[in-house]
């Protein structure tokens, strides 16, 4: 049974969906969901991840760098 100490923090980037809802996606696995809401979206992206976490560990410590950058106009 996990404890709170089991808990791992991973990012979540989530936009909105051109369909409708919205996406979200988790960099450290490359797991990603969709959902009617960010909440929802949340939520099922943290089902994902933990059911490819328990076959696909992740090394401790690592985490991802999130930055942006620019790129000149796209026509």
């Amino acid at each position: 049974m996990s404890t709170p100490t089991d808990a791992v923090e991973l990012t979540a980037i989530l936009w909105t969906a051109p369909e409708g809802g919205f996406n979200a996606l988790n960099p450290e696995t490359g797991t990603a969901a969709q959902g009617e809401t960010q909440a929802e979206a949340m939520r099922n992206l943290a089902e994902a991840t933990a059911l490819y976490l328990e076959e696909f560990p992740l090394p401790l410590g690592e985490r991802p760098v999130v930055t942006t950058f620019r790129i000149a106009d796209v026509a």
